[in-house]
């Protein structure tokens, strides 16, 4: 099982559902991807592997600048996680392999 590859995530957010494509590039204990969204794309920053969880930060600027912390776990074509949002708390993330 690769956890490489591109899923179709939904996370649920104060500005309600924001849907993206999560791509992720593993190689040995680290990966990087993008998020990409209706509200542009972040590259996902500092991504480590440990078996199949995943650890990752994100600098958004839309519709303000804010690091984010994500973290998941990928079991078969399903990634569950949750992003960090600074003072506004942790928002689910959900979604499924595409590619």
């Amino acid at each position: 099982m690769s956890i490489s590859g591109t899923y179709d995530c939904v996370s649920k957010t104060p500005m309600g559902d924001q849907k993206s494509q999560f791509t992720i590039a593993v190689d040995g204990d680290t990966f990087t991807g993008k998020n990409a969204g209706a509200m542009g794309s972040m590259d996902l920053e500092n991504g480590k592997v440990d078996g199949n969880k995943l650890t990752w930060t994100m600098n958004m600027t839309v519709p303000m600048p804010m690091k984010l912390e994500g973290e998941a776990t990928v079991d078969g074509d399903t990634i569950t996680g949750s992003i960090k949002a600074g003072a506004f708390g942790s928002f689910p993330m959900t979604g499924t392999k595409v590619g």
